[in-house]
């Protein structure tokens, strides 16, 4: 039943019309009469599992006609490779699987769909098999071209598919507990609506996104698997991000897009959560775990605990090593796709992801100048007195026949660091000789010593004039290569890894930084310090986020002002922010004229009887009583002025963005202004849809460039 000419011989016994495949039947046709049929519009989708339930997804208009054309272009489809998505996917057209190019998901199935019937619960129209579609189609076309309706098919799942007319056509579930026999299905239960052609069903189908890439930013998660309220991954919240950046991409350079000016900004994820997991710890933690409140403490284990992780050295090394090589390997291998590509990088954290990367920025190194020139320098930097190659440390072993594996892998010193006992295992090295070779690699760590990281001051900083709060941390390197200031940013026993690029800003959502440099002992920032390789950093942060914390009062310590606030997407504030100050002022207003017109009465009751004697003193009693009330004055309104001096502060905030601010401050939705502890979790969670968010990020990285927005926000 489930081949074409089954189908056909199934149609020939309940219709007597001649079959669709035959000669003679075309004879027959009235050339008039087949001038009415068109040939269908193929679109093609794939599959997503969402909520344990398949659901077809259309693929972009570019992308589906660049399908269309390779399917139709008469080549062998076995091997033919599409990239689609902005080159963040294959579709293996022979196969017809999508799979993802810079991170681990699980593959999905494509389908050439021009058939589709509405599903059972959701309402969403489903493909049928591309098979099938072709025994409806070619029965639809004979069934146009000879006006001869109610054409009765079976599909491979016993369904009944019934064309009544080109606008009636329905389809038949199955009858449950019929017989093994082979019995006829009928048309019994409700009806399901059939379609012809993708237009003809509502579904949403973009345009695509340009194909130019002005910049690349990776981005880098929090704790747990689960990056918002509805438990999405890391890969799912960046492609939101994506979306909205491409949407204000039209919205607001719209004149540089018309131009030809811009692209778009490639968004990647990277995770490090799955990596770190996946190194037995789960396990050993399973077996100290109490087995009440199961799921709490499940939760707990596998998101809270992320903290406590990074805070351990064994851990932290895992994670920095994972985070800098993920983004590294992602780099490289979009460098290969992307031959063309000649724009900059930047680096988005969220959370813990934003104390991740500034502490593997603050331990880059810039002493040999320009990077691009060390691209194929190792990750760790080895102990200079470890001078014997994996050969002979092999060798040293008696484990020299494993080395031409090693050789195979192209594993040095440097990756053999790096490797875990199951890298080890899937090279196919046995397990004695494995713990062997850990061992030696961990003894060697740990008899070389690892020093605590330290920073050396930005360029022209005089070491003299360290302010006395990180006197503490002036110190002399070991090597006697002079002083060095140790600013406590960064785990103790951990080597941080090298980035072979540099990135242009980093971006923090939601960051802890402050907070953690303050308990690692850290008093304040020298304004003087800067990223050694990166030029910009923002603090970007909602007033409600309770993980977030500031960074510009550690590095001007002694003045209070108000971080920078982002403007609404729309221009302007927040309509409600702007009523509460509105009527702030009004108040105020209202109060200064009520207190005047006191001052004024009291001053007619208590006028003096002669005010021409004296008439001296009463002038200087008057110019005295103007200042006091003027002082009074003052007093009332400190506040108030304290808020219109906050809104501009005349400040130097260090060089760590360059000179420019460093807290950004995203303006609460006016239902979240009405209680701050209900949305304090949403909070932490909003940026990945946040267009102030989005927006701000496109318009720091495209000024880099010398391009700016089409009207500039308020």
């Amino acid at each position: 039943m489930s081949s074409v000419g089954s189908h056909q011989e199934q149609l020939s016994q309940s219709d007597p019309s001649p079959s669709p495949n035959s000669c003679s039947s075309f004879e027959l046709l009235d050339m008039d009469a087949g001038s009415l049929y068109e040939p269908v519009s193929p679109h093609w989708f794939y599959c997503k599992i969402i909520d344990s339930k398949e659901t077809w997804i259309p693929f972009n208009s570019e992308d589906s006609q660049q399908l269309e054309d390779a399917y139709g272009s008469g080549k062998d489809c076995n091997g033919r490779v599409v990239p689609t998505d902005g080159g963040r996917y294959d579709v293996h057209l022979g196969e017809r699987m999508r799979y993802a190019v810079y991170w681990d998901e699980l593959a999905s199935e494509v389908r050439r769909c021009t058939w589709f019937y509405k599903g059972d619960k959701d309402n969403k129209y489903v493909p049928y098999s591309e098979s099938f579609s072709q025994v409806l189609e070619e029965t639809y076309m004979l069934a146009v071209t000879l006006d001869e309706w109610k054409k009765k098919l079976e599909s491979p799942n016993r369904e009944i598919i019934i064309l009544h007319n080109p606008k009636l056509m329905v389809h038949y579930q199955p009858v449950a507990g019929s017989d093994e026999w082979g019995s006829t299905p009928t048309e019994q239960g409700r009806p399901r609506t059939v379609k012809r052609g993708v237009e003809n069903i509502s579904v949403d189908i973009h345009c695509g996104e340009p194909l130019q890439i002005d910049h690349l930013v990776f981005v880098v998660h929090g704790i747990g698997p689960a990056c918002d309220l509805r438990f999405r991954s890391i890969v799912q919240c960046v492609n939101d991000f994506r979306s909205v950046s491409l949407n204000l991409l039209q919205t607001h350079f719209k004149k540089a897009q018309e131009n030809q000016q811009i692209g778009r900004v490639e968004f990647l994820p990277v995770n490090w959560h799955s990596p770190l997991h996946s190194t037995g710890v789960d396990v050993d933690l399973q077996r100290i775990t109490l087995p009440s409140i199961n799921r709490l403490r499940h939760f707990t284990n596998d998101t809270i605990l992320d903290v406590f992780f990074y805070n351990s050295p064994t851990y932290c090394q895992t994670i920095v090593d994972t985070v800098a090589s993920e983004m590294n390997r992602i780099y490289t291998l979009f460098l290969q796709r992307n031959p063309d590509f000649k724009g900059g990088v930047s680096i988005a954290g969220h959370s813990l992801g934003s104390l991740i990367l500034f502490d593997i920025l603050t331990n880059q190194k810039d002493s040999l100048g320009d990077i691009d020139s060390e691209k194929d320098a190792p990750n760790i930097v080895m102990d200079q007195g470890d001078t014997l190659t994996l050969e002979e440390d092999l060798e040293k072993l008696q484990l020299s026949e494993f080395f031409s594996i090693f050789e195979k892998e192209k594993v040095d010193k440097e990756a053999l660091a790096l490797c875990t006992d199951k890298d080890l295992q899937e090279m196919g090295i046995p397990l004695g000789p494995r713990k062997k070779i850990l061992n030696y690699v961990r003894t060697r760590k740990k008899s070389t010593g690892i020093n605590r990281p330290i920073l050396q001051p930005a360029s022209g900083v005089n070491i003299s004039n360290i302010p006395k709060e990180l006197e503490f941390c002036n110190k002399t390197d070991s090597t006697g290569n002079g002083d060095y200031l140790d600013v406590g940013i960064g785990q103790v026993s951990v080597k941080y890894p090298r980035l072979i690029y540099k990135p242009e800003i980093f971006f923090a959502f939601g960051s802890p930084i402050g907070m953690f440099l303050t308990v690692r002992g850290l008093k304040r920032i020298d304004p003087n310090y800067k990223f050694p390789t990166c030029k910009g950093f923002f603090n970007i942060y909602h007033p409600f986020d309770p993980v977030a914390y500031r960074i510009e009062p550690m590095v001007v310590p002694g003045v209070e002002f108000e971080p920078m606030l982002i403007p609404h997407h729309k221009g302007r504030k927040r309509m409600h922010l702007e009523l509460r100050e509105g009527l702030t002022r009004m108040s105020m207003d209202l109060k200064n004229n009520l207190l005047g017109s006191l001052r004024m009465a009291w001053k007619s009751f208590t006028r003096a009887p002669y005010p021409a004697l004296q008439a001296s003193e009463t002038t200087e009693e008057a110019e005295a009583e103007s200042e006091s009330s003027s002082e009074k004055l003052s007093d009332v309104n400190t506040e108030e002025a304290s808020v219109a001096v906050k809104e501009v502060p005349p400040i130097n905030v260090g060089m760590l963005n360059g000179g420019q601010r460093i807290d950004y401050v995203l303006q609460e939705k006016p239902i979240e202004s009405f209680n701050e502890y209900l949305f304090a979790l949403q909070s932490h969670l909003c940026y990945w849809e946040s267009e102030d968010t989005v927006l701000l990020v496109l318009k720091e990285i495209y000024q880099t460039q010398g391009i700016f927005l089409d009207q500039p926000l308020q």
